[in-house]
């Protein structure tokens, strides 16, 4: 039997199974796309279209891909991917191959390490227990697309990036300890708090490292009171040499997970132990927190993470379709971060779908179909268009750089942008007379209100001017 008969018939064996298993439009979507390139020594390639799509059979059908493989090749099958990436969009020169391998956590898993519980048959198990096995096996729970390759620094995470490296090169061997991490909601926190969990495994591979939502810890104590099995709960943290809990502000007001967290606390800082804490606010405004577990968090280092600023925003979308294997048109990045100013997360969904969009529909990627996608992703957006985005499309008309909008300078062609300007964020944002005018030269309210008075006068008697204004509001309009 030929290699390339080998492949696709093993592929078309998959594809019976696969069909059963999932609904007709996701195997539409997701398999009958896919087409099976080789099979060499248990190894299956398949070509997807994008990195997208990669990305979404990673996610979403990882476990199903593997047991049908493993049922069709044999227990040591394996899954490559093969991606058809255009190098530019404009350029002649043939495409590329990017082959990916499927996720494999083997590198950040943990030893088993030894504990002292009973394993008979009747008695409840810590949930981390896998059963069958003399010692515990600890998952550490790492995601390992959070890493500090894919974690974009700016000005607005600077200091928690570099205390995280710090602290991923010397476990519990630093000032920080513990590393408090605090910010809003999609900034990075648990993007960061992953990365340091990673870094620490890729170079001390024999360190028991766990993740943890303060959530999940919550529920596994609760769980631990109701099975009699307090005892294992905190002994099983006390083995840990790298705790990270992340959103530590659910432990407010309850009383007995924080009586158990401070033990473990106390006994992983007192033994040289790596704690790693994010939370939604710093210490001193968190509420319903007992002031001796808050004042353990302010050991270490509590470094916040900020909404970030334009260049940051842009590097992230940058960033993250880098390896898509797609030419976005600078005018839809920019949109997409002048439009999305304080959610990272939020940000990339509207990027995933904008991709999956033009990936499954085969459309082009352009500002029209970003327009749409953003609408979806922030509400009333035709109100709410941030400063950032009108200064750049009012500054691109007349041509004159945003620098010089901000500045004090009275030149007649600057004054008559800035004013267009504040109009348009009177217009299409929620923004106060006060707070329009201090991003636009630190004018005042009184300022604002003039400028907003001079254009709709100028619009009623300029027709050139008018035309301005119609020609800025089908730039800015997004429906």
């Amino acid at each position: 039997m030929s290699n390339k008969k080998n492949h696709e018939s093993v592929w078309r064996n998959c594809l019976d199974i696969i069909k059963d298993n999932v609904s007709l439009q996701s195997f539409k979507t997701w398999f009958e796309p896919i087409v099976p390139i080789r099979l060499k020594d248990s190894v299956l390639t398949i070509q997807v279209p994008s990195h997208f799509f990669y990305e979404w059979l990673e996610e979403h059908y990882i476990d199903l891909l593997k047991k049908v493989i493993k049922k069709e090749i044999g227990a040591e099958a394996k899954l490559e991917y093969s991606i058809i990436m255009d190098r530019n969009s404009n350029s002649k020169k043939a495409p590329y191959t990017v082959n990916l391998p499927t996720n494999d956590k083997k590198s950040l898993s943990n030893s088993p390490v030894s504990m002292p519980l009973n394993t008979e048959e009747n008695h409840i198990k810590n949930p981390f227990i896998i059963p069958g096995l003399k010692k515990v096996s600890v998952d550490s729970n790492l995601n390992p697309t959070y890493s500090f390759d894919n974690f974009v620094e700016g000005d607005c995470n600077r200091l928690a990036r570099s205390a995280g490296f710090a602290v991923a090169n010397k476990p519990g061997g630093t000032a920080f300890n513990p590393l408090l991490i605090y910010g809003g909601v999609g900034l990075g926190k648990t993007h960061l708090a992953h990365a340091i969990g990673i870094g620490i495994k890729n170079q001390f591979p024999n360190k028991t490292v766990l993740y943890v939502s303060a959530e999940m810890f919550t529920r596994q104590f609760v769980d631990s009171i109701k099975n009699n099995t307090t005892n294992d709960f905190v002994n099983f943290y006390k083995l840990m040499d790298v705790l990270i809990v992340d959103d530590v502000q659910f432990f407010a007001g309850k009383e007995k997970t924080q009586d158990a967290f401070f033990y473990i606390f106390n006994h992983l800082h007192q033994t040289g132990k790596q704690i790693v804490l994010t939370s939604d606010k710093p210490p001193v405004e968190m509420k319903g927190v007992e002031q001796r577990l808050l004042s353990r968090f302010k050991w270490g280092l509590s470094a916040d993470v900020q909404a970030p600023g334009l260049e940051t925003r842009i590097a992230i979308l940058q960033k993250k379709i880098y390896g898509n294997g797609l030419d976005l048109p600078e005018d839809v990045l920019e949109y997409l971060a002048y439009s999305i100013n304080t959610n990272i997360r939020e940000m990339e969904g509207a990027l995933t779908s904008l991709i999956a969009q033009a990936t499954l529909n085969k459309k082009s990627i352009n500002i029209e179909l970003a327009k749409k996608m953003i609408d979806k992703f922030v509400k009333n957006t035709a109100r709410e268009i941030s400063m950032d985005y009108i200064h750049k499309i009012v500054c691109d008309y007349f041509n004159l750089p945003i620098e010089l909008l901000k500045s004090k300078t009275r030149k007649r062609e600057v004054v008559q942008a800035r004013q267009i300007a504040m109009f348009f964020a009177k217009k299409m944002t929620k923004w106060s007379l006060a707070s329009i005018g201090a991003q636009c030269g630190g004018k005042d309210h009184a300022t604002v209100l003039h400028a907003c008075r001079t254009v709709n006068n100028l619009a009623e008697t300029d027709k050139q001017f008018r035309g301005y204004l119609d020609d800025l509001e089908k730039k800015l309009a997004v429906n």
